[in-house]
């Protein structure tokens, strides 16, 4: 089997299993570096190769300790799925030294500020990823049924870890919510009169309901502006927004708020959690409302929430 044939089937096992997209291309980037960096070294056993690569990110490339496992994930998922010969004991290899890192949280008025500047649908898209803790993506794969404009709730589906939830939804932004909705009934109606209107349905739905791609039900919340071939099939058709567009307007929105912080679309999900925790919110309760399937993943909040009770001993010096 040669490398492209490889990387043909090492996607079709991930479509198979169901795997993200975004876990999709990830396996294919280092397949194909593995694969180069293979090619190099005939002479050497599978086990020394892996080896060798993975010494290779780290002291050479200098990449972080997630990055280095992301690649094993994918060289260990090739090996057992696609070659169907599990990789054995690969022995020591070079590790990249592991940090612990804190997330960047913004202040309630950088918030403020930064969702000020965001123009137009942006402003929405940054206020639901802060006022309900959403990831980008799961905010971006919206539909318009996932809206509950009646009762006032959202339901995220197949989210991290192919989970759904419904986070809470700030009762301020149903009148956004509604005008979006009607936006998108607008372009939809535009699109089914150029003969297109339809979206991508997940798990064989189409088959199943072959007219439901074409209900307003099914359509994105937030989608692009142009239709475009569908990263998965292939088909000209409306998308959603593309996540770099988000984070493009987030950096000038940053930039314009004057915020002398690494923000990012997580940032706004990091602060949801922060703020909620200072405001005496239970960490369970954060915990379901974030989708973590594990408290200590939560508790990393613990660590940069403000706690009002300790006070520097500096303070003593000026009483």
């Amino acid at each position: 089997m040669n490398t492209n044939d490889a990387a043909e089937q090492l996607k079709n096992v991930c479509r198979f299993k169901h795997l993200s997209i975004q876990t999709e291309r990830a396996y294919l980037h280092w397949y194909w570096r593995y694969a180069a960096f293979a090619k190099t070294r005939q002479d050497a056993d599978r086990e020394t190769k892996v080896r060798g690569f993975l010494t290779h990110l780290a002291r050479d490339r200098k990449v972080s300790p997630s990055t280095q496992a992301q690649a094993l994930n994918a060289i260990v998922f090739f090996y057992k799925h696609v070659v169907s010969n599990p990789l054995g004991d690969i022995g020591a290899f070079c590790r990249p030294k592991k940090k612990q890192y804190l997330p960047v949280v913004l202040s309630q008025e950088e918030v403020k500020a930064l969702l000020f500047h965001l123009p137009g649908i942006y402003k929405l898209i940054g206020s639901l990823l802060y006022g309900s803790g959403l990831r980008l993506a799961e905010c971006l794969s919206l539909r318009v049924e996932d809206i509950d404009l009646e009762r006032g709730t959202l339901t995220v589906r197949c989210g991290k870890g192919g989970k759904d939830r419904q986070p809470t939804l700030a009762p301020s932004l149903l009148p956004d919510l509604r005008r979006q909705v009607d936006e998108v009934k607008r372009r939809h109606a535009i699109e089914l009169a150029a003969g297109r209107g339809d979206v991508y349905m997940p798990h064989a739905l189409a088959r199943k309901y072959p007219n439901a791609a074409y209900e307003l039900g099914w359509q994105f919340l937030f989608p692009s502006s142009k239709p475009g071939p569908c990263p998965r099939t292939g088909a000209y058709r409306l998308h959603h927004l593309h996540q770099t567009a988000v984070s493009k307007a987030l950096r000038k929105a940053r930039l314009a708020a004057g915020i002398n912080k690494h923000v990012k679309a997580h940032t706004l999900r990091h602060s949801f959690a922060t703020h909620m925790l200072e405001a005496g919110a239970d960490i369970r309760t954060i915990q379901e409302e974030l989708g973590h399937a594990h408290v200590d993943t939560t508790m990393i909040y613990t660590h940069v929430m403000q706690k009002h009770h300790v006070k520097s001993p500096l303070e003593a010096l000026s009483a």
